[in-house]
Formats: C-alpha cells, sequence, structure tokens
C-alpha cells in the first residue's frame, strides 16, 4: 500500500497485477476494503492491473480537519480521474462500489476521456437521503434494526469488529468476513481517535457531502461499456435502485447476484470477474 497525490491530497492505494497491464481502478465505499481481496486477485490473474483505493476522509487518504467538507461529489469524481491519469496506461476500467459507486457515475459523466468501461456494484442513481418516487429505499425494518444498537467504543478494536459482524448479519452479509474487514480497516486507520474510527467504519463523510447536481437525468450520455452489479438480498439499496441504472445508462448488462447483499460474497467472485473481464 502507498500514496498518490492529485488535486492536491493524498489518496492511499493498494495494486495488484502487471503494472503494464490495462488498469481497472477500484473506488472504495468509502474505503478501499469495499472491495474484497478475491475479487482483485481474480482480476489480477484475467491479464489487469487492478488498483483499490481509499476516498478522501477515509482509510489512508487525506482527511479534512472540519467538519464542513471542503469538497463535493464532484470533487471525488475528480479525483478518480486524476488517480488514473496520475497512473498510467490511459482509460482505465473505473468500478464503484456503494457511495464508490455514486462517484463513478458522476466521475464517467464528468470526466469521460479518462475511462474506458464503468462497472457498478450495489449503488444508486441519486445522492444519500430520500431517493426518487419511483426507486425503493432502504427497507425500514432493516434501518431500524441498525440504528437502535448502541454505538461501540471506536477505540477498542474488538467491540468495533463485534459491531461490524452484528451488522453485517442484519444487512444480510456474511458477519466472519464483515469482522475480519473491519478489524483490518480500524488497524490501517491513522490513529485510534474515535471520531476518526467511526468515520472510516461507518463511512460518515458522505452523510456530510454535497452532493449537487443530480446526476441521474445524465445517464443516458453514458456512452462506455457498463456492467452493473446487484445483490438480490440488498436491503440498503434494494435490487430496485441497480435495474433503474441498468436501464438508463444505453447497452448497460445487468448482473443480478441471487444470494448477496450490500456486499461481493467470495462465491460471486468469478462470476463478477468474469463479467469484468468481458466488458474491458
Amino acid at each position: 500500500m502507498t500514496t498518490v497525490n492529485v488535486n492536491e491530497i493524498a489518496l492511499g492505494i493498494e495494486s495488484f497485477g502487471d503494472n503494464d497491464a490495462p488498469l481497472v481502478l477500484l473506488a472504495g465505499g468509502t474505503t478501499m476494503l469495499s472491495w474484497p481481496d478475491a475479487l482483485c486477485e481474480r482480476l489480477a490473474v484475467g491479464g489487469r492491473r487492478v488498483v483499490r483505493y481509499d476516498l478522501r476522509d477515509s482509510g489512508e487518504s487525506t482527511t479534512a480537519a472540519s467538519k464542513a467538507l471542503p469538497y463535493t461529489l464532484r470533487d471525488l469524481a475528480a479525483d478518480a480521474a486524476a488517480l488514473a491519469d496520475a497512473l498510467g496506461g490511459g482509460p482505465a476500467h473505473l468500478a464503484g462500489i456503494g457511495v464508490g459507486g455514486m462517484v463513478a457515475q458522476v466521475a464517467a459523466l464528468d470526466h469521460p476521456g479518462a475511462f474506458s468501461a464503468l462497472t457498478l456494484a450495489g449503488t444508486r442513481a441519486v445522492a444519500p437521503g430520500r431517493p426518487d418516487a419511483d426507486l425503493p429505499d432502504h427497507d425500514q425494518a432493516t434501518m431500524s434494526r441498525l440504528f437502535a444498537r448502541p454505538m461501540p467504543d471506536w477505540a477498542d478494536r474488538e467491540a468495533v469488529a463485534d459491531f461490524a459482524a452484528v451488522g453485517a448479519e442484519i444487512l444480510g452479509n456474511d458477519p466472519v468476513a464483515a469482522r475480519a474487514i473491519a478489524a483490518r480497516i480500524w488497524d490501517r486507520t491513522p490513529g485510534t481517535a474515535a471520531p476518526v474510527q467511526m468515520a472510516n467504519q461507518m463511512g460518515m463523510v458522505f452523510s456530510r457531502l454535497d452532493c449537487k447536481p443530480r446526476w441521474r437525468e445524465r445517464l443516458p450520455e453514458i456512452e462506455m461499456p457498463t456492467l452493473v452489479v446487484h445483490g438480490r438480498r440488498d436491503r440498503f439499496f434494494p435490487v430496485g435502485n441497480g435495474e433503474a441504472i441498468a436501464r438508463e445508462i444505453p447497452g448497460a448488462r445487468l448482473l443480478v447476484l441471487d444470494e448477496a447483499a450490500t456486499a461481493i460474497p467470495d462465491a460471486a467472485v468469478d462470476e463478477v470477474a468474469e463479467a469484468m473481464l468481458t466488458l474491458g
């Protein structure tokens, strides 16, 4: 792992595969560990250079000190384009998961020349908050269970890992995998300050981010090959959100993972990797 400086900030990155291979850039949601190791390795075996990275205010990337964030969703999209350029090798296949998928959509619209293909996993075409009337919202029973839990001691690694495991079970993800990932995020977060640890574990930056203007109406402008991946059991962004994106981006392919929720499980890695490699 290392950092790359773009747009006057540092982005934490991790690379897999041959540096001369075509680049697949994975935008974290919000840390890079949203993308499974097994998928990164499988894409690298398939002849790609894979770089996953932390969004601003997560992992090893630059963290803003103030509560009022000095950047917007469009700045995060510009980071993706600048990172692809800094890494070299021509236009990149850009992939985003969760809120990283929102970054990827805007990046593809604002910086089409930087990218050759687009993968959007477990995301939706509107900003955090209330969705459009034709899009399914978060499952309210699931959200109630998630937010009824007391917060852990964010300075306690085991308490944070336990918290993540319970949350994963509520969402329909693998609690064992979630526990391990939470521990890794805790280990690589700079310092043990509770607000920083909480932000890294829960992606709190997006609750404070300016996501205007809307971009959903611009989706038909995307001309690059696009893959939309969505878990049928996703209770956070129900599958209708992925279906809408696939309808609105011309020629997009929809891959629904019947046994997946918000995370890409190891059992689906080969299927997702094959679809991404076919895309470009």
